[in-house]
C-alpha cells in the first residue's frame, strides 16, 4: 500500500488529487473545532460521557468528538448518510424514482439534487432536536429565541457545508468523500482508545499492561480478518452463447458474477446499534433513576453491559444484513440481464431457475457475512463486560474498525485503478 502511494505521488494528476483530498479533510477538521455561540461545551461533554452506550456516544465517534463539543460540524455526516439511505429505499418503493435512477446521468443528477434537499431538511430537523436536548439539560448559556435561531442555523449550515465538502472530494479528489470524512473522524477519536488502555494500567497495574498487549494483538488479528473478509467474494461462472451476425461470430466467452462476502458493509451495524441504543438514549432525556429501583434495573438490563443487549445486537445485525441485501441486490434483474445478453450459469437454466440459484447462493453468503459483522461488533462488547470497563466507547470499537479498514481498502483500490488506467498503453503503440 505504501509503495502504491509513493507511485501515485509521482504522477502529477494523482498528486494533485491526493493534495486536494487532504486539504478537504484538514478543512473539515478545522470546522469540527469551531465553537457555536451560546453553548457550554464542557457541560455537554460531561453529559455525553455519562451516557455510555447511547446513540449520542456513537454519533460522537462518527463526528470526531465534535458532537460532544457542540462545534459547527457536530451533526457530522449523519444527515447525509441518512438521506442517501432514505433515497435508496424510496428509489425501490416509488416507480417514478426507480425510472429516474435508470435514465442515465441526467436522472442520477436529479436524484442527487433531491438527496441534497433531503439532507438539508434532515439537518434542520436534527439541529432542532439537538438544540432542544441541550435546552432541556441546561447546556445553553442563553435560552432566548434569537440564540436558538443562531444555534439551529449554525448546525444546519454545518450539515450543508459537510455535504459540499464531501461532494468536492467525489468530483476533484480520490475516494468517496463521506467515507473519507468518516475515516478522519474515527481516527481523530482515537484518544478514547488511548484513554481506555491507560485506564487498564491504572486499574490493574502490571496486569493492565498485559491486557493492553493482548488487546493490541487481538486488534491486529481482527484487522487482518476484516481485510480478508472484505476482499473475499463468491464468483459464479458465466458463459455466453455463440451467435453469428453476418460473417462474424460473437459470444462464446466466459466470465464470472462476483458476489462479495460482505456486501452490506457497516450498514447493518449502524442500523442495529441505533435500535439497541434507543433505551439508553431515551434515558438521558429523563432524571437518573435511584439505584435499586425498577427503572434502574430495567435500564441496566437494557444497557450495553448486559447479555440481553449483546444477543439482541447480534440478532438485529443478521436481520438488517438480509434486509439491506434484499433492497440493494435483485437476483431477478441480474437473471434477466444475463438472459438478454445470451449469458447463463453452467448447469442452470436461464430465467427463474437462474434467479432462484443466485438467491440461494446470496442467502448463504449473506449469512456468513452477517455472522462476521456480528462477531466484529459483539467482540468488543464481550471484552467490555469481561474487563468491567466503564468506557462505553469500546462498545462501538468493532464498527469503527470496520469503517476504517473498509475505507482504507476502498481508497487503495481506487488509487490502484487510476494508476493502472494511466499506465495502460493500449493496442495502438
Amino acid at each position: 500500500m505504501l509503495q502504491t502511494l509513493r507511485n501515485a505521488w509521482k504522477i502529477p494528476e494523482l498528486k494533485k488529487k491526493l493534495l486536494f483530498t487532504l486539504l478537504i479533510i484538514v478543512l473539515y477538521r478545522i470546522g469540527a473545532v469551531i465553537p457555536v455561540p451560546y453553548i457550554s461545551s464542557d457541560a455537554l461533554t460531561s453529559i455525553i460521557n455519562q451516557g455510555s452506550g447511547s446513540i449520542f456516544q456513537y454519533l460522537n465517534i462518527l463526528s470526531g468528538e465534535a458532537f460532544s463539543r457542540a462545534t459547527l460540524f457536530a451533526l457530522g455526516v449523519s444527515p447525509y448518510i441518512t438521506s442517501s439511505i432514505v433515497m435508496q429505499l424510496l428509489t425501490i418503493a416509488i416507480p417514478a424514482l426507480e425510472k429516474l435512477s435508470k435514465s442515465g446521468d441526467e436522472g442520477q443528477k436529479k436524484i442527487n439534487t433531491i438527496t441534497r434537499f433531503v439532507t438539508v431538511g434532515l439537518g434542520l430537523i436534527t439541529a432542532i432536536g439537538y438544540y432542544m436536548y441541550m435546552r432541556n439539560n441546561n447546556i445553553l448559556i442563553n435560552k432566548g429565541i434569537f440564540a436558538g435561531c443562531v444555534v439551529v442555523a449554525c448546525y444546519c449550515a454545518g450539515t450543508a457545508l459537510v455535504m459540499w465538502l464531501a461532494e468536492k472530494v467525489n468530483e476533484n479528489g480520490i475516494g468517496n468523500g463521506i467515507s473519507l470524512i468518516l475515516f478522519a473522524n474515527i481516527v481523530a477519536s482515537g484518544t478514547t482508545i488511548v484513554a481506555m488502555l491507560a485506564s487498564f494500567v491504572q486499574q490493574y497495574g502490571i496486569w493492565g499492561v498485559l491486557i493492553d498487549i493482548a488487546i493490541v494483538v487481538v486488534a491486529v488479528v481482527i484487522v487482518g480478518l476484516v481485510v480478508f473478509v472484505t476482499n473475499s467474494e463468491r464468483r459464479l461462472p458465466i458463459r455466453y452463447a455463440k451467435k453469428v451476425v453476418g460473417r462474424k461470430m460473437y459470444g462464446g466467452q466466459s466470465s464470472v458474477l462476483p458476489i462479495k462476502l460482505n456486501m452490506t458493509g457497516v450498514m447493518p451495524i449502524i442500523f442495529a446499534s441505533s435500535i439497541v441504543s434507543l433505551p439508553s438514549t431515551i434515558a438521558l432525556l429523563f432524571p437518573t433513576p435511584k439505584e435499586g429501583s425498577f427503572w434502574a434495573k430495567l435500564l441496566s438490563f437494557l444497557g450495553y453491559n448486559s447479555w440481553f443487549y449483546v444477543v439482541m445486537f447480534l440478532i438485529l445485525i443478521i436481520a438488517f444484513a438480509y434486509f439491506y441485501v434484499a433492497i440493494s441486490f435483485n437476483p431477478i434483474e441480474v437473471s434477466n440481464n444475463l438472459k438478454k445478453n445470451g449469458g447463463f450459469i453452467p448447469g442452470i437454466r436461464p430465467g427463474k431457475p437462474t434467479a432462484d440459484y443466485i438467491t440461494r447462493v446470496l442467502n448463504r453468503i449473506t449469512l456468513i457475512g452477517a455472522i462476521f459483522l456480528g462477531f466484529i461488533a459483539v467482540f468488543p462488547l464481550i471484552i467490555n463486560m469481561a474487563t468491567g470497563s466503564s468506557l462505553g466507547s469500546i462498545a462501538f470499537g468493532g464498527s469503527s474498525l470496520l469503517i476504517v479498514v473498509g475505507v482504507a481498502l476502498e481508497t487503495y483500490h481506487e488509487i490502484e485503478a487510476q494508476m493502472t488506467m494511466r499506465h495502460y498503453k493500449g493496442f495502438l503503440e
